[in-house]
This record gives C-alpha cells, sequence and structure tokens, in this order.
C-alpha cells in the first residue's frame, strides 16, 4: 500500500460528532501502539525518520500540521486538519511534521511496539536502505 489518505468514520450529531476506529476495519495493519504528540513549540520539527516495519496513520485530532513524506524518489506534502482523516504512511518512507498550529494534537497508531532498533534516524542510511519506490 502506498501513503494515501484514510477516511475514518464519522457520525454527525448536533451534539457534536464522533469518530471511530476499530482494529480489522478500516485500517491496513492491526494497531498495536498509539501516542501522541502535543504542545510543539511554534517553528519546531518532529519526526525526521523512517521505520524498517512500522506502519503508521497519523490524525491531527486537533489544530493543524503539515506531514512532509519522502520514499527516496518522490516528496509529497500531506495537511492534516480534520479529526476524521488519517495519513497511513508505510514502512520504509522518511517523514517530518511542521507547521503545528497552537494546540495542535496528533495522534500515531503504529502497527508495532516501540523499538528503537527499527528507526532510521539518519537520512544518509535511510537512503542506502531505501531499494523500493512507493509512488505517492
Amino acid at each position: 500500500m502506498r501513503v494515501s489518505i484514510i477516511d475514518i468514520p464519522k457520525i454527525l450529531d448536533e451534539r457534536g460528532n464522533l469518530s471511530f476506529i476499530e482494529n480489522g476495519k478500516y485500517l491496513p495493519f492491526i494497531i498495536k501502539r498509539t501516542y501522541w504528540i502535543y504542545d510543539v513549540p511554534g517553528g519546531e520539527i518532529r519526526g525526521g525518520h523512517a521505520f524498517k516495519t512500522q506502519e503508521e496513520i497519523i490524525i491531527a485530532l486537533s489544530g493543524s500540521f503539515d506531514v512532509v513524506v519522502n520514499d527516496r524518489f518522490n516528496e509529497a506534502k500531506f495537511s492534516l486538519n480534520r479529526s476524521y482523516k488519517g495519513l497511513y504512511i508505510p514502512r520504509m518512507c522518511w517523514r517530518r511534521m511542521e507547521n503545528f498550529s497552537t494546540n495542535a494534537v496528533c495522534l500515531v497508531l503504529a502497527s508495532t511496539l516501540f523499538q528503537e532498533s527499527d528507526y532510521i534516524r539518519d537520512l544518509d542510511e535511510y537512503l542506502k536502505l531505501s531499494e523500493k519506490r512507493h509512488d505517492f
């Protein structure tokens, strides 16, 4: 699967809307870990790495931010600002998050448990390891 926007179910209600995610539905993997990023100071960049095996769905629960994804051959920017839209990022894609709005909350659904050895934090190392093209 390639980098793509995933629609998350949305139930509209005059009292407030509700969205949900269930393992085995709507996502290309089973969720093994969930984490969130918040209180990002103005101008800061998060991410700046790739994963050897981990896949992710990134969701802007509140506010907005941009996710820049690079597969060695292509670079694309995705602006996330809706809590019912997720950005799927497959393994071996370099990503960084930037332009966080005030009070933005970024939710990340991951396909693996945390494992430091899965991270590729050096861009040169990533370029050497990446062999496949992930057409956006």
